[in-house]
C-alpha cells in the first residue's frame, strides 16, 4: 500500500496487527499522495498476518495533490514530497520511479528512499500544474511491487506580477460646473496572479495626481459617491449616465433601483432632457449609525420594437458606491422631553431629574449642561453642569406656578457652537399648606322682629390648594364663640354652611352690629383651618321681612326730609366749596408790589425791568452822578428813586442766616454758606455767580479784584467804601471796620 510524506490527515488503525490508511475510496495496493481527496470514498482491506498483494478488481481512484510554492531562489533542491510502500521494508529492494510530465528536468525522484524534489525554478504563470506516475518496482527482478499510480503537483502561487491596464492609456472628458459624484470614465486593470488564492491578484485602485478634484473607487472602479448626513431628504447626491447610441426616442432611459442595502435610503429618478439619473435622499441620514451605501441601479429603454428583440437586453446595470460623511453634530438627549412631577414642598437642591445627553458624533465629546434662562425667569431650578442632575434652586409654590415649562440645553465642550436642547416639563404636586377662607367679605342683616332658627346667610369657602380627592369643607364657631347666644352655625356637608339665629328680640339701640367668628377647616394632612368674621347688623323691616332701616339715625331724621331734599342739600355744599376754592385761587395769584429796601443785601438782589433804558439821557433810571464821583453823589442827600415804576425784586436774603448779614469777614461769610448747604437737603448743586456794578478800568472805584491782594503783606482799608453811597454800603459793612464784637455762630 503507498502512503506519502505529508499525510496530515492520514489516521493509523490497528488490526490483527495490519496498519491501514484511509485516503478516500482506493486500492490498498496503490499508492496514495499526501493532499485532501476531493470526494469520499470507503475503505477497502484485506486483513492477514503479513502483507501480501491480492488480485483485486481495478477501481476509479481519487488523487491527493502536492503543492510547492513558485520562485524558489535557493541553491538546494526543493523538497516536494515523499513516495512509500508498505512493502518497502528499508532495506533497498524496493526501487522506486518517476514518470511524466517534467520527470528527470523539473522534478526528480530518489529511486531507494522515494523523497521528490524540483531541480528548476517554477513559475505558477506559465504552468499552474504537473501531472506525474509513480511506480515501485522490485530492484533484482525489475518486476512492479505496485501498479502504476497518477499524481498532481500544482505549483502554489506567490505575489510576483504587478497589475496591469490592458487597454490603456485613457482619455476621458467631463463637462464643467458638473456636480460632484459624476461618472467620468471606468478603467480596469489585471494582475496574473491566482486569484483563487490568498489577495495576490486582487487589484485596489488610486489616484496619485488629480485630486481633490477626481476620485476613484479602490475596489470597482464603479460610481463612487459621497454625502454629508445632514443632507436633507429630496437633495442629490449625484448622477449616472448610461450610454445609448441611438437618438430620440429610441435613446430614451429610465433609471431604476434594482438592489443594494441602500434601496431604503435613496431614490433615483429620471432627467428627461439629459437622461441622466439623479440620485437623491430618501430618509434622514446617519453616519453614526451607517457610514456606507451600495446600490445596484439599471438604466432601461422604455421604448422597444417587438422585431428587434432578439438583440437585447436593451438594459444595463452600474455599482453605485454612496459614502455618508461626518459631520459635526450637536448633542442628541435621550429621551427626547422630560415630564417631572414634583411635590410643591421638595427641599432646596433635591434632585428632582436626571437629563442625560450624548453626543452623536464618533468623537463623542464632554458634555456641559445649563437652563436656558429666558425659560425659567424665576430661577426654581438649576443644573449640574456634567452629571445633567435637575434640582430646584428655590422654594416651589403650586398655588403660585403649578407648571414650569423649562429647556436644558447641552453643548461640546471642544465646539460651544453645537448645543441641543431638550423640553422638561414639570408638574408641581399639591400640598395641603393652605387654609380655606371665605372667598369675600361676608355682611348679612338680622330683622329686629326676626324669630329663633330663622336663616340669615349661607356661607362658602375657597382653598388655594387642590386635593386628589376634592375639597371638603368643616364649619363651626370658633372657639371664643362657641356658647354665642344669638347666633349658630349649621354645616351642609356640602362645603356650605347656614347662620341661623338662637333668639328673637334684636334692638338696634341695644346693639346695632354683631361679628361673628366662624371656623373653617379643610380635609387635608395636617388639617388647616382659619377663622372668618361675618357681620350682621340689626335692621328695622316690616312684617314681610323687608328691610327699612339698618342706622339707628335714621330715627332722627324728620318724617318731611326726603331723598331728593337731601340731594339738593349736598349738591348746594358742593357749589358753596367750589366757590370757596376758586376765590382763594385767585387772591393767591394776585401780584403785590415790592418797595425797595435799601436795608436788603442788594449784592445778592434780582431786579428785574419791564422797560429798555436809555442810557445816560435816562436820568430817572438811576443817578448817575454816583458813578462820577460816589462821594458828591453822598453829600447830595439820599439817592433818587425812579418814578415812573417800582421795579419787581425778588430778594435772596431771606435764605441767608440773619447772623451772616453783618459779618465784618469774608471767611465768616463763607463758613456761614457753607454750613447752610450742608445743613438744605434741598439745595441746589451748584455755585452762585455774583454780577456787580460799578468796577473795573475806567471806574472811579478802581478794580475790586482780588486776585492781586496777596502780592503784598500790608492789610488793605476798605474804609473809603462806606463814601460811596447806598448801593456800596453792604461792602461797606462786609469790608470795612465794625464796632463790637463778631456774632456767635
Amino acid at each position: 500500500m503507498w502512503t506519502s510524506g505529508r499525510m496530515s490527515n492520514a489516521k493509523s488503525w490497528l488490526g490483527l496487527g495490519v496498519s491501514l490508511y484511509f485516503w478516500g475510496l482506493m486500492d490498498l495496493t496503490t499508492p496514495v499522495l499526501s493532499g485532501t481527496p476531493t470526494r469520499p470514498g470507503r475503505l477497502e482491506a484485506f486483513l492477514s498476518d503479513k502483507p501480501q498483494p491480492h488480485p483485486r478488481t481495478k477501481r476509479s481512484w481519487v488523487w491527493n495533490q502536492f503543492f510547492v510554492l513558485e520562485e524558489y531562489t535557493g541553491t538546494d533542491p526543493l523538497y516536494v514530497g515523499k513516495l512509500h510502500s508498505d512493502m518497502d521494508r528499508g532495506d533497498g529492494s524496493i526501487k522506486y520511479i518517476l514518470s511524466g510530465e517534467g520527470a528527470g528536468v523539473v522534478f526528480t525522484i530518489d529511486d531507494t528512499t522515494g523523497d521528490i524534489h524540483a531541480i528548476q525554478r517554477l513559475d505558477r504563470e506559465e504552468r499552474a500544474q504537473y501531472t506525474l506516475r509513480a511506480q515501485a518496482l522490485d530492484r533484482r527482478t525489475g518486476r512492479p511491487m505496485e501498479p502504476e499510480s497518477e499524481f498532481i503537483i500544482k505549483i502554489q502561487d506567490i505575489n510576483d506580477n504587478e497589475p496591469k491596464f490592458l487597454d490603456g492609456p485613457y482619455v476621458a472628458t467631463v463637462p464643467e460646473m458638473s456636480p460632484v459624484g459624476t461618472s467620468v470614465i471606468q478603467v480596469t486593470a489585471t494582475d496574473a496572479d491566482d486569484p483563487t488564492y490568498g489577495n495576490s491578484a486582487r487589484v485596489v485602485y488610486s489616484i496619485l495626481q488629480g485630486q481633490p478634484y477626481f476620485s476613484v473607487d479602490s475596489k470597482t472602479e464603479h460610481y463612487q459617491m459621497s454625502v454629508l448626513e445632514s443632507a436633507p431628504v429630496s437633495s442629490t447626491v449625484g448622477r449616472v449616465f448610461a450610454k445609448d447610441l441611438d437618438e430620440g426616442i429610441n435613446a430614451e432611459m429610465k433609471y431604476t433601483i434594482v438592489d443594494g442595502d441602500g434601496a431604503d435610503a435613496f431614490d433615483i429618478n429620471t432627467d428627461p432632457n439629459f437622461q441622466v439619473g439623479i440620485i437623491t435622499v430618501k430618509k434622514p441620514l446617519s453616519f453614526e449609525r451607517k457610514k456606507s451605501y451600495t446600490l445596484k441601479v439599471e438604466g432601461a429603454n422604455p421604448h422597444l420594437e417587438m422585431r428587434f428583440l432578439n438583440l437585447g437586453p436593451f438594459q444595463d446595470t452600474t455599482t453605485v458606491h454612496i459614502s455618508v460623511e461626518d459631520v459635526d453634530e450637536p448633542p442628541v438627549f435621550d429621551p427626547g422631553s422630560y415630564f417631572v412631577e414634583v411635590p410643591e414642598d421638595v427641599a432646596i437642591g433635591t434632585t428632582i431629574q436626571t437629563i442625560s445627553a450624548k453626543d452623536p458624533d464618533v468623537t463623542n465629546n464632554s458634555i456641559r449642561y445649563s437652563i436656558d434662562r429666558s425659560s425659567d425667569p424665576g430661577r426654581f431650578f438649576y443644573v449640574d453642569i456634567t452629571t445633567g442632575a435637575l434640582m430646584t434652586a428655590r422654594p416651589l409654590d403650586r398655588e403660585e406656578f403649578s407648571w414650569h415649562n423649562i429647556t436644558v440645553l447641552a453643548m461640546e465642550m471642544n465646539n460651544p457652537s453645537q448645543v441641543g436642547s431638550v423640553p422638561v416639563t414639570i408638574k408641581v404636586l399639591d400640598v395641603n399648606d393652605n387654609a380655606p377662607e371665605f372667598p369675600r367679605f361676608y355682611e348679612a342683616f338680622v330683622c329686629e322682629n326676626a324669630k329663633a332658627g330663622q336663616l340669615i346667610q349661607t356661607v362658602s369657602a375657597v382653598d388655594q390648594d387642590d386635593p386628589r380627592n376634592g375639597q371638603h369643607f368643616y364649619y363651626s364657631l370658633a372657639p371664643e364663640a362657641a356658647n354665642n347666644p344669638n347666633f349658630t352655625v349649621r354645616d351642609n356637608q356640602d362645603n356650605t354652611a347656614r347662620i341661623l339665629t338662637r333668639r328673637s328680640g334684636f334692638r338696634q339701640q341695644e346693639q346695632s352690629v354683631f361679628y361673628l367668628p366662624i371656623l373653617i377647616s379643610d380635609g387635608g394632612q395636617p388639617v388647616l383651618s382659619s377663622t372668618g368674621t361675618l357681620t350682621i347688623q340689626v335692621c328695622g323691616c316690616d312684617d314681610e321681612g323687608h328691610v327699612l332701616s339698618c342706622s339707628p339715625e335714621a330715627y332722627m331724621l324728620p318724617v318731611s326730609l326726603s331723598r331728593g331734599a337731601l340731594i339738593a342739600i349736598l349738591a348746594c355744599v358742593f357749589v358753596l366749596l367750589v366757590l370757596v376754592l376758586l376765590i382763594l385761587s385767585l387772591r393767591r395769584h394776585r401780584k403785590q408790589p415790592y418797595i425797595l429796601d435799601d436795608e436788603e443785601n442788594i449784592h445778592e438782589n434780582i431786579v428785574r425791568y419791564d422797560d429798555e433804558g436809555g442810557g445816560e439821557e435816562d436820568t430817572e433810571a438811576f443817578d448817575i452822578a454816583a458813578m462820577w464821583n460816589p462821594r458828591e453823589a453822598q453829600a447830595a442827600g439820599a439817592p433818587k428813586t425812579r418814578q415812573d415804576m417800582l421795579p419787581e425784586i425778588e430778594s435772596l436774603s431771606r435764605y441767608v442766616p440773619q447772623t451772616c448779614a453783618v459779618s465784618s469777614t469774608v471767611h465768616s461769610y463763607v463758613l456761614a454758606k457753607l454750613y447752610e448747604a450742608d445743613m438744605d437737603l434741598w439745595a441746589p448743586p451748584f455755585d452762585s455767580l455774583q454780577t456787580y456794578m460799578f468796577e473795573g478800568d475806567g471806574s472811579v472805584a478802581g478794580s475790586l479784584s482780588s486776585l492781586q491782594s496777596a502780592t503784598s503783606d500790608s492789610e488793605q482799608s476798605f474804609d473809603f467804601l462806606t463814601d460811596w453811597g447806598p448801593r456800596f454800603r453792604k461792602l461797606a459793612e462786609l469790608y470795612g471796620a465794625s464796632e463790637g464784637p463778631a456774632p456767635l455762630w
